[in-house]
């Protein structure tokens, strides 16, 4: 598994996560505080799509993981 697809599959785990625990209407409701967690993984996928650069992939390689997508 690369790095990219590792940030991919994160990113999208953390998303939905937050959005469990951010919606009222979901049964693991805790607070609407965690729908900013879901804002906040957004803007780093923008910036890191504006960019072309990305903090946990960077860290991903240095812990020996393959780069590319």
């Amino acid at each position: 598994m690369t790095s990219w697809s590792i940030v991919r599959l994160v990113a999208g785990s953390f998303i939905l996560l937050s959005l469990l625990l951010g919606m009222s209407g979901s049964p693991l409701f805790h607070s609407s505080w965690w729908l900013a967690f879901t804002a906040f993984v957004g803007l780093n996928l923008l910036q890191s799509g504006l960019t072309r650069w990305c903090l946990m992939e960077s860290i991903l390689r240095k812990l020996g993981i393959q780069g590319g997508c």
